[in-house]
């Protein structure tokens, strides 16, 4: 992937840097006039365009380097907010040097993890019996050929 200081997105980077609050609202179409192209259709349909995955695009890296994270994405509106960042927060694709903060780990176990570790407990809900077999078909198939299962 690119640099984004040398992307079409640089005008992006440069911006966000230049804003002095915490978060900065934007209309897509103000993310248009400020690189001076149209947005790739993908950022008005798919809501991952606009996660802070740094390997997303080099769009995704220039708001990173610039120290903001995308959050409150509205896509029927075309809006989001750009939300200043930490440096602790950063990662080195993001433009800021591992050396700036040693990485953040949590104590407590008989070992240290990354803080991140578990960071999506809880958010995902499945609701289907995860113990049931996929196609009840192949099961009893299954069970006719092998035996029931043990």
């Amino acid at each position: 992937m690119s640099d984004p200081a040398s992307s079409k997105y640089a005008p992006l980077a440069r911006y966000l840097r230049a804003q002095s609050g915490d978060s900065v609202r934007m209309k897509f179409s103000d993310i248009e006039r400020v690189i001076g192209a149209k947005l790739p259709r993908s950022a008005d349909t798919n809501r991952a365009y606009w996660s802070n995955n740094a390997s997303n695009s080099v769009m995704t890296r220039a708001w990173l380097a610039a120290g903001f994270r995308s959050e409150q994405v509205d896509l029927a509106g075309r809006k989001l907010v750009f939300r200043r960042i930490e440096r602790s927060e950063a990662t080195p694709a993001a433009g800021f040097s591992k050396a700036a903060s040693p990485p953040l780990t949590v104590s407590g176990s008989s070992r240290e993890r990354p803080a991140l570790f578990g960071c999506m407990a809880g958010t995902v809900v499945v609701n289907a019996d995860l113990a049931e077999p996929a196609d009840p078909d192949l099961a009893a198939y299954l069970d006719e050929a092998y035996g029931p299962a043990a």
